[in-house]
């Protein structure tokens, strides 16, 4: 065989292998100013920065623990979808890390986030932290929060932008998780973008 086909041929199977894997300079978030620098608490109690996740992709959704109804379907369903990922390709999918990042911080303390994602995927990752740097991160990812007035109990909602992201091993935005339409589209979207 010559250099030539040897050549062609190496092309070839470099491209069957990541057939499917889109190029991340046509994802639909390219070039979005999103993401960036962190310093929060994991559930263990633990400083976290991003620096942790360099070189995982990352599925980053914001919420909070006493959320009644949305954010636990939310992370259900995002959980789920990685499941699907990981069973269909257990290598790719162990190049994703989930993570959970509370928009409540005065009551999600590590303890209360450590109980909210043991009900999820084994290796979701929840960050809590001071208000005003949950504040800037939150601003950081093109996400809206605010805590509605407390009722006579006490108790209070907080009303937040609900767009689950998938971000590269740079940090930088590919897609939005489409958590609302199930957990294989979730997994599909997993499948284009994980080398």
């Amino acid at each position: 065989m010559n250099k030539t086909i040897l050549s062609t041929f190496a092309l070839f199977c470099l491209s069957a292998c990541s057939e499917g894997v889109a190029d991340p300079k046509t994802a639909p978030l390219a070039g979005a100013k999103m993401g960036g620098s962190f310093e929060l608490v994991d559930q263990n109690g633990r400083a976290t920065t991003e620096r942790a996740f360099v070189g995982k992709y990352r599925m980053v959704y914001f919420g909070y623990t006493f959320c009644p109804d949305v954010c636990p379907v939310d992370v259900q369903v995002l959980s789920q979808g990685l499941a699907a990922f990981e069973k269909a390709d257990k290598a790719r999918g162990a190049k994703v890390v989930p993570i959970f990042i509370s928009v409540d911080p005065k009551r999600d303390t590590p303890t209360a986030i450590k109980s909210f994602v043991a009900n999820f995927h084994p290796r979701l990752v929840g960050l809590t932290g001071p208000e005003a740097e949950i504040a800037r991160v939150a601003k950081d990812h093109g996400i809206y929060f605010e805590a509605a007035k407390p009722s006579t109990a006490g108790g209070y909602l907080v009303n937040h932008s609900n767009f689950p992201v998938l971000y590269d091993p740079d940090g930088k935005p590919l897609e939005p998780l489409p958590h609302d339409k199930g957990a294989q589209a979730v997994a599909d979207v997993l499948a284009k973008w994980v080398r």
